[in-house]
């Protein structure tokens, strides 16, 4: 009986987030413990979005703290509490917003536990920069606060702090007014009350589904269902799906990322994305296409709300190699085909031919864009040629250097964010043709970035850059392409931390809430832009063009830039 008394009482000490997808590992590179010293009680303040605080660190906090924002907007807070001594239980509760007699429920306030992962960096222990990170031993590592926990509770170590993410959700009929609420820690039965206040502009802003900003991130469902351990395409694969990619959508995700080939990237993700089409080579001689996982895939995307544009990876992967069942030897073959061969124009033409049929049966077609990431200018042009050979009415998409060749041909362009700029004449040209043209960061640039250790104000950035040169929106090559256990090591063994997903499983991330936050000054930019007139019109220009460069110097500092470009938002919306 001593023995079970003793079990028990084991586990009920143990960590509330004690479990394989909540612990935190220990952090290789704590900051020193010294200034603990001087806590001698629990500290509860308001800290700034744009810092990622450290496990042990004792920073400074504000006692209350203003938010301005347009209604129908989501922005963002950071609390910290500051645990001199261990929590067994930390709560957080956010009081109704009041403005008079107006109320915003605390219902519209998200409240999340900003929880750490291990990160490494961008550049190797030499300083050199290493976009390839083959050898994690050639890094310096540590823990870094990203991603957003929605636990209702909480443990705390002692002497370690706990940030707490708000994300307050402004109803687009909300008055406009002044709304002052107070946000509560509960520490093991010991309440800890900080206030704040949210000014709503006049100015509403869209829902997200109805943002100009194109949006593509790209998603992984395999890596889903290898997280959760479900059946490919089961109930349950899309339960678990369902939040992930609500989450996407509430970003204003524009496109449904889908592969219709074998491992279009050759593998390059912990989890590699199969065929959504089936391919079938009959004993007659006649080809067969099964879309049922395409089907089953795209009508789920679309009911969560991302249901502008379907993108098929695609029919210039890097290995060069197409996979079909063939019935005559009751096996799978592997063709290795090159673009320009008569070969590859005999394997993928019955195919876009029957896939266009299919995609007008389902009422997809004209949303639907062929897609084709980083190849050379020659296989793409002999690629082209066999999608326009099976429907001239194709669209193409494609990541790509900017070649004058390329441009034309795609529906949706997208380069990187280091390339020249594309001229105000093809932007005019490709705009009023309906055409797209977005930007992309993925391994590189080291700044700005959205990996775990990029400043969090860089994730902002990314709008305001697209704004400034004149594109219409984002590229990033994984949304959740996460790494074998995400929640705790976000490193890979390729490419610096985060590089492989913005979101994790069961959260969003800092850096995902403040990349909202750029797409959602891209939008204030462009309403703005139609109102304003002389002077103001002239500083909100102005200001924009900040962000117009596609260098950003390490002196940079993407808070200051941000926060200095926002306050005139705020200015010129009041």
């Amino acid at each position: 009986m001593r023995n079970l008394f003793l079990f028990f009482m084991f586990v009920a000490c143990l960590p509330i987030w004690a479990n394989d997808r909540e612990f935190e590992l220990q952090d290789p590179n704590p900051a020193p413990v010294d200034a603990w010293q001087n806590v001698k009680t629990v500290t509860f303040g308001w800290g700034t979005i744009d810092k990622r605080y450290q496990r042990n660190e004792v920073p400074v906090l504000s006692s209350k703290i203003q938010l301005n924002c347009w209604r129908g907007e989501r922005v963002n807070a950071q609390a910290v509490l500051l645990a001199p001594q261990a929590i067994r239980r930390l709560s957080v509760k956010v009081s109704d917003l009041k403005c008079g007699k107006k109320v915003i429920p605390a219902s519209a306030v998200n409240r999340y536990f900003v929880c750490y992962a291990l990160a490494d960096a961008f550049r190797n222990k030499s300083g050199k920069v290493d976009q390839v990170h083959i050898n994690h031993a050639n890094f310096d590592s540590s823990l870094v606060a990203d991603r957003l926990s929605p636990l209702p509770e909480m443990s705390i170590p002692a002497q370690t702090l706990r940030p707490i993410w708000l994300d307050i959700r402004i109803p687009q009929d909300a008055a406009a007014g002044k709304y002052t609420a107070e946000l509560t820690a509960d520490c093991d039965g010991k309440k800890y009350t900080i206030p704040f206040v949210v000014e709503v502009n006049k100015h509403v802003l869209p829902a997200p589904k109805d943002w100009s900003f194109h949006l593509d991130l790209w998603q992984n469902p395999y890596a889903v269902a290898r997280y959760y351990n479900v059946p490919l395409w089961s109930e349950a694969h899309f339960n678990h799906m369902r939040p992930i990619m609500k989450l996407l959508a509430d970003a204003g995700q524009k496109v449904i990322t889908t592969s219709i080939i074998q491992h279009p990237w050759n593998g390059q993700t912990e989890d590699p994305f199969e065929s959504m089409i089936g391919k079938t080579k009959k004993l007659n001689g006649q080809w067969e296409y099964n879309y049922t996982v395409f089907d089953k895939w795209v009508e789920f995307m679309m009911g969560v709300g991302i249901n502008q544009q379907i993108d098929c990876y695609t029919i210039v992967p890097w290995h060069l190699s197409f996979e079909y069942f063939d019935e005559t030897v009751n096996c799978t073959r592997v063709l290795k085909l090159k673009p320009g061969t008569q070969e590859y124009a005999d394997f993928l033409l019955p195919f876009l031919k029957d896939f266009a049929a299919h995609l007008k049966q389902k009422g997809w077609f004209d949303k639907t864009c062929i897609a084709m990431d980083e190849r050379p200018m020659e296989m793409l042009r002999a690629a082209w040629d066999v999608v326009y050979k099976a429907d001239p009415n194709y669209r193409i998409e494609g990541a790509a250097d900017y070649y004058p060749e390329v441009e034309p041909k795609m529906y949706d362009l997208s380069v990187t964010y280091q390339h020249k700029l594309l001229s105000e004449e093809v932007l005019r040209v490709r705009k009023e043709s309906g055409k797209k043209v977005t930007f992309y960061t993925c391994c590189g640039p080291e700044r700005p970035n959205t990996f775990t250790f990029s400043p969090p104000a860089e994730s902002t950035v990314m709008g305001w850059h697209a704004m400034a040169a004149g594109y219409d929106g984002y590229l990033r090559w994984a949304y959740n392409s996460w790494v074998k256990a995400p929640n705790q090591d976000g490193r890979f063994r390729t490419w610096a931390s985060g590089d492989c997903f913005l979101a994790y499983p069961g959260g969003s991330s800092i850096r995902m809430e403040r990349l909202v936050q750029g797409i959602q000054d891209f939008e204030k930019i462009k309403i703005l832009r139609t109102e304003l007139k002389g002077a103001k019109l002239e500083l909100l220009n102005k200001t924009v063009e900040m962000f117009r460069p596609n260098v950003f110097p390490a002196e940079n500092d993407a808070a200051e830039m941000v926060n200095k470009a926002e306050a005139v938002l705020y200015k010129l919306s009041k």
